[in-house]
């Protein structure tokens, strides 16, 4: 993954990414909601409930088997209400672009960033690591962040019996993040 001093400069190379402009968005989306590559890839809008700003991941799609929600930020939700224009008419938000029905490939978002010159130095899961790095250098509950990392926290006996998932927490963190990558990108807050 980039150094935190290099997100700048990713976020706005992947704004002007002059390739395919459903893989900017894919792209654009990891940043904001920094799951897996193949929890993004597969995304299908009927999971997503636009009004109250969640997306829900069923479990068979989630390396735990359990499933996993994503606060959605004002940002993640003008991209969406944005892609919805492209691909809303389908199943997934990220399909192939060969037309085939199926989803966007694994690869697709690796060969992106490798043409903006990130090889051997950014990869999907990246963004994982570069978002827990920064909330948490930022002073954001852990708890918070690996949860909304879908990790699981504490040992088997509290897992057993705490089954919170601080969604309200979450969703401050979520748009919190989104500012930072906002400010970051050098376009400041949105309202």
């Amino acid at each position: 993954r980039i150094d935190l001093k290099e997100l700048p400069q990713l976020l706005r190379d992947i704004d002007a990414y002059d390739g395919n402009a459903i893989t900017r968005h894919a792209l654009q989306f990891m940043a904001l909601s920094f799951v897996r590559t193949s929890e993004l890839i597969k995304a299908e809008w009927s999971e997503f409930d636009i009004l109250a700003g969640l997306w829900r991941i069923p479990p068979e799609r989630m390396k735990m088997d359990a499933p996993h929600i994503v606060p959605l930020s004002r940002q993640a939700l003008a991209l969406l209400h944005d892609l919805r224009k492209i691909t809303g008419g389908g199943v997934y938000l990220f399909p192939s672009i060969r037309g085939d029905g199926k989803c966007m490939s694994n690869n697709t978002m690796l060969y992106a960033l490798y043409r903006m010159g990130y090889h051997s130095r950014m990869t999907g899961h990246g963004f994982r690591s570069v978002a827990s790095t920064a909330l948490n250098e930022r002073g954001y509950d852990e708890r918070h962040i690996e949860l909304q990392l879908s990790h699981l926290t504490g040992n088997a006996v509290q897992r057993a019996y705490d089954h919170s998932k601080h969604l309200e927490a979450r969703a401050t963190l979520m748009q919190a993040w989104a500012d930072y990558l906002d400010e970051q990108r050098g376009k400041g807050k949105v309202s």
